[in-house]
């Protein structure tokens, strides 16, 4: 087993997980430097559940928060991102290959259009064979060796 673990990854995928950390990442790419009440306006949840989501942004290393007199801004950091995109074009890149192999092998051989001779219907003998099978292994086919609720003397 591959032991793969690094925190600063983890941080990011689990900030980019909940789809109002990414909206709100979404609106600082449209206009960065936005301040926390700005950012929190469209969303129909309360400020402190915002500082909360930004709280987990911020340790991941999405966002920075700088504050201004009484005004907290935020505007995005690159560094995380681009180490998730590093990964994720890796697997990319695999999958990429074996796409393009599976394409070229499909593409190379000669697939029939129809069967060349028509495959004849077979009367219906897998529905007995099935019941033939059930009642063979039904409790009710068997005769118990002891009547219910008595053990057998030893």
């Amino acid at each position: 087993m591959v032991k793969y673990r690094d925190e600063t990854l983890d941080r990011t995928f689990a900030a980019l997980s909940d789809p109002t950390r990414r909206a709100l990442l979404a609106r600082l790419g449209e206009r960065d430097g936005l301040s926390v009440s700005e950012l929190a306006a469209p969303f129909p949840v309360s400020l402190p559940a915002i500082m909360k989501h930004l709280d987990v942004l911020t340790d991941a290393g999405l966002i920075v928060r700088e504050k201004t007199g009484r005004t907290v801004s935020c505007r995005l950091t690159a560094q995380p991102m681009e180490q998730a995109m590093n990964w994720l074009n890796r697997y990319a890149q695999f999958w990429s290959e074996k796409f393009e192999r599976l394409a070229a092998f499909v593409e190379e051989e000669t697939w029939p259009t129809q069967p060349s001779t028509p495959i004849p219907a077979q009367p219906n003998v897998q529905a007995s064979v099935q019941a033939s099978r059930s009642r063979a292994g039904s409790a009710r086919g068997r005769k118990k060796s002891t009547p219910p609720g008595r053990r057998p003397r030893s």
